[in-house]
């Protein structure tokens, strides 16, 4: 294992997914006062956040297959809907949001899988 599969894999991966799963999961709250807020961000958020997720566990774990890739990240896109539906903290379970989860991971597999013979 390379020094940056190290690093990606024990320590940026691991950090990222935390902060990832307690915003996911933490109390929500509506907010449209903002300038920037519109219908629809949401899912932009979702998209944004889960790209990311997707890129850098790729380069963790770069030589795992797709479909194991993308069912992990299946799973964990599934299990933070339905723990923001169970937990009743003003989150709700939205199919969209797990499509947009999923468009996200496809997005940072394909930039991986594009920029890998220039740095990785």
């Amino acid at each position: 294992m390379d020094k940056i599969t190290h690093i990606f894999r024990y320590y940026v991966l691991p950090i990222y997914w935390a902060i990832l799963t307690y915003m996911l999961l933490k109390p929500g709250v509506e907010n449209k006062e903002y300038w920037f807020m519109f219908s629809g961000i949401d899912k932009i958020l979702h998209i944004s956040i889960f790209a990311l997720l997707g890129f850098v566990f790729r380069i963790g774990f770069p030589r795992m297959r797709f479909f194991t890739f993308f069912l992990i990240m299946f799973i964990y896109g599934l299990g933070t809907e339905i723990l923001q539906r169970e937990m009743h903290l003003g989150r709700s379970m939205e199919l969209l949001d797990l499509i947009a989860d999923l468009l996200g991971v496809l997005m940072g597999y394909y930039t991986y899988q594009k920029i890998k013979k220039y740095y990785f």
